[in-house]
């Protein structure tokens, strides 16, 4: 994990756009034509790469859904893999 800190300014244009700085954008892993998700939270905008976003979000989601399928171990996961093959196979 990246503890760099940067503190960068940027100026307000005319239609609320600003020009995120150099820096900044090489530690989002952003270039041209990427997105990026603004996060507003108590008086301060997080600003995420859209793709790290959708992933952080989806594992969020996805947190302990192994666990409530009672898939504990790597042998569970194979195991449910081969029901599953073996149910397709049958039909």
């Amino acid at each position: 994990m990246d503890t760099t800190i940067l503190v960068e300014n940027a100026k307000l244009m005319s239609k609320g756009q600003i020009t995120i700085p150099k820096d900044i954008r090489e530690k989002l892993g952003v270039k041209l034509g990427d997105r990026v998700t603004l996060i507003y939270k108590e008086n301060q905008v997080i600003m995420m790469n859209s793709a790290v976003y959708a992933m952080n979000a989806l594992q969020n989601a996805m947190m302990g859904a192994f666990e409530k399928a009672g898939l504990n171990t790597e042998d569970d996961v194979i195991n449910m893999v081969k029901e599953i093959r073996e149910e397709i196979e049958s039909k």
